[in-house]
């Protein structure tokens, strides 16, 4: 997608911000009913015009089942807030901090050796075979999977490591901000991007998969693990399910539509009861380049998920990459991939009967009557939430259950005014998904998912990022990141502010707390931002301190007591005074929409992962791009390898910031927050 309003070679500008502005467009039609409408359907019009009803009695009056339910909830649980430790500052800081009590130790740093056989880390000296025996770049989702026949589960087991994306400028050496093509790209751009490069990068994409053991109070990577893998750009993948060997699936290299080379811009993701790793391609437009030949049949459909964006010019050196050269690849990725990690050589899996989108995770949880569902978010403005359930059934048994995901019954969300919700089939030859609309099977709906959620009038969110669903009360948490190009006009009861530039997060509880049921209800837990500043509407409770709120929630976690964490991305300075971290939120209670600041990022970067082991000691996190300029800050310097936009402690010429993960334990033991 291109962002007309922002220059390609704009300083300030950088690949992670880049997402998020072309993000900003949102390319699903408007048509829905507004907030405006629904209100004036309910009261009169002459009333609103008077100002009787305030946003307060507004919402009250739109969502009296969810309201109500939080009153009996607020009367009857106990008012102790269940997080123990000691609030962080929030004041800025260069370094990553934690709470008092708690250590957080570096795991494993972008460079550092995944495989036996992976040279040492030189920045200077890097290759496309280094690189895909070490760990990858932008590390993101983190899945913890115990070890078979752990003494302790908790303590010995497998992480799993999305490797969102790469910033150029801040590998490689000499590459300087006018040789790279800026999060928008334009024809004189890349003027520093080698063949060489574009390989490096190819590599930095992917996953890992590492053993790591807790022994003495501290995790460390088991060296030379038989489970050690890295997935890269280029790594053997099956498309299975109904876009599975359909004619909009081929290419000259794969005929058959059936076998792909590769995933890109992995974000968020899940783990099954079955033990397999699930990792979901989002921002995939940004990796093709060049024009469908005039008329192609794929222009409506690469126009929907803004595609080619140019965010990296692999197309000048990766013929797949070119839409002109290969019109049918960019419908091969922006799929979940479903990956075996005990098994190396196992060939990972693109799930396509769960759609074709931006997808930022795919959480799940068992239903009643013992189905499988995955609820997903499109990350971008203005688009959608989404629920797949499995066709079988989780039977217990590794083999029977590992092809489940090829078939279901995909939805989306439509969210009503009155706090009630539905769950919309996205199903071949039902309303109108058929040939009138372009579409003959269930494998076009797939492939153009975001167009048949169009069609049915789906809710049009502001960018749903993680969804989560808490096994001990079954209420599932939608992260709504930010929408400031929503117009006072296109305000609706689940999106309840214009210019939306902190974000919110939505609480859903599914018809008889059945996960597989056709409706739900919902409420919004908290309006994120800074709840001393009028305008901004924030609606944090009155208990949460000045340290305690935050804005742009991004992803989330539920800890082993149903807690819920929430992780942001987008906190510079320049827009809230503070970094980007981890929040401990009371769901419940009196304290319900109370938060605090546990983990604090270091300056420039995002907090990804979260992941807890099964007993609630260990709090994994990734820490995403350390080193980026604020976009927003006209005095911050261009970042660079050499030049990167934190005076990092650290930092040297010979060795940038680099993403990590880190595993953060309670000093003397215990469960984290408690």
């Amino acid at each position: 997608m291109t962002d007309t309003t922002h220059r390609a070679d704009d300083p300030a500008l950088v690949r992670s911000q880049a997402a998020e502005r072309a993000e900003d467009i949102g390319l699903s039609p408007a048509g829905a009913p507004t907030f405006g409408d629904v209100v004036a359907a309910r009261f009169h019009r002459r009333d609103l015009m008077k100002g009787v009803l305030g946003v307060g009695a507004i919402t009250a009056a739109l969502g009296p089942a969810a309201l109500a339910s939080r009153t009996a909830a607020a009367q009857t649980a106990d008012t102790t807030p269940s997080f123990g430790f000691r609030e962080l500052s929030s004041t800025p800081t260069e370094r990553a901090e934690v709470a008092e009590g708690y250590a957080a130790d570096v795991l494993i740093r972008w460079g550092d050796g995944v495989l036996a056989d992976a040279p040492a880390f030189d920045p200077r000296a890097q290759s496309a075979a280094g690189q895909a025996r070490q760990f990858g770049y932008n590390n993101d989702y983190l899945g913890y999977f115990p070890v078979p026949g752990a003494s302790d589960p908790s303590r010995h087991g497998l992480l799993c490591i999305n490797h969102e994306y790469t910033n150029e400028e801040l590998m490689f050496p000499g590459l300087g901000r006018q040789d790279w093509g800026g999060p928008l790209g334009r024809a004189r751009a890349f003027s520093g991007m080698t063949p060489e490069l574009v390989a490096i990068e190819m590599m930095a994409h992917g996953g890992s998969v590492i053993e790591v053991r807790r022994e003495g109070g501290r995790w460390q990577v088991v060296a030379g693990s038989r489970y050690a893998r890295r997935i890269t750009a280029d790594t053997a993948m099956e498309i299975t399910g109904p876009a599975a060997g359909h004619p909009r699936m081929r290419t000259a290299a794969d005929p058959a539509g059936r076998r792909v080379l590769g995933m890109l811009n992995n974000c968020a993701g899940g783990r099954t009861p079955w033990g397999t790793w699930l990792s979901c391609e989002e921002n995939v437009n940004g990796y093709f380049t060049g024009r469908l030949p005039e008329g192609h049949a794929e222009a409506v459909n690469y126009r929907r998920m803004g595609i080619p964006a140019r965010w990296y010019n692999w197309g000048d050196h990766v013929e797949r990459f070119d839409l002109a050269r290969e019109p049918n690849e960019a419908n091969r990725f922006g799929w979940v991939v479903e990956i075996d990690p005990f098994d190396p050589t196992s060939t990972p899996k693109k799930r396509t009967a769960l759609g074709r989108f931006k997808h930022e995770g795919a959480a799940g949880i068992v239903a009643r009557d013992g189905r499988y569902v995955l609820y997903s978010g499109d990350d971008e403005r203005y688009d959608y939430v989404y629920r797949f359930i499995t066709e079988g059934r989780v039977t217990g048994d590794r083999a029977r259950d590992g092809d489940l995901l090829d078939a279901g019954t995909l939805a989306v969300a439509r969210y009503n005014a009155d706090g009630t919700g539905d769950w919309l089939p996205l199903v071949f030859g039902e309303g109108p998904l058929t040939a009138a609309n372009g579409f003959t099977s269930q494998a076009d709906v797939v492939i153009e998912t975001r167009r048949a959620a169009d069609l049915l009038g789906a809710t049009r969110m502001d960018r749903p990022e993680d969804v989560e669903a808490n096994p001990a009360t079954d209420k599932v948490y939608v992260m709504l990141t930010n929408n400031s190009r929503r117009k006072p006009e296109e305000v609706d009861a689940a999106n309840p502010r214009a210019d939306n530039r902190f974000g919110h997060i939505v609480e859903m509880l599914p018809d008889g707390r059945d996960h597989a049921a056709p409706r739900f209800t919902w409420d919004i837990l908290v309006r994120c931002g800074d709840p001393s500043v009028a305008t901004v509407g924030a609606t944090f409770n009155s208990r949460t301190s000045r340290d305690g709120w935050f804005g742009m929630p991004d992803n989330c976690a539920i800890d082993a007591d149903g807690r819920l964490w929430v992780t942001t991305d987008g906190n510079f300075p320049s827009r809230t005074g503070r970094n980007d971290g981890v929040w401990a939120m009371e769901t419940e209670g009196a304290a319900r929409g109370t938060s605090k600041l546990f983990f604090k990022c270091p300056f420039g970067a995002e907090l990804c992962g979260p992941e807890f082991t099964p007993d609630g000691e260990t709090f994994f996190v990734a820490i995403q791009h350390p080193g980026e300029a604020d976009p927003e800050d006209a005095r911050a310097a261009p970042a660079t390898f050499e030049n990167p936009a934190t005076r990092w402690p650290d930092f040297s010429p010979d060795m940038p910031p680099r993403p990590s993960v880190l595993a953060i334990t309670r000093q003397g033991g215990g469960k984290i927050g408690s």
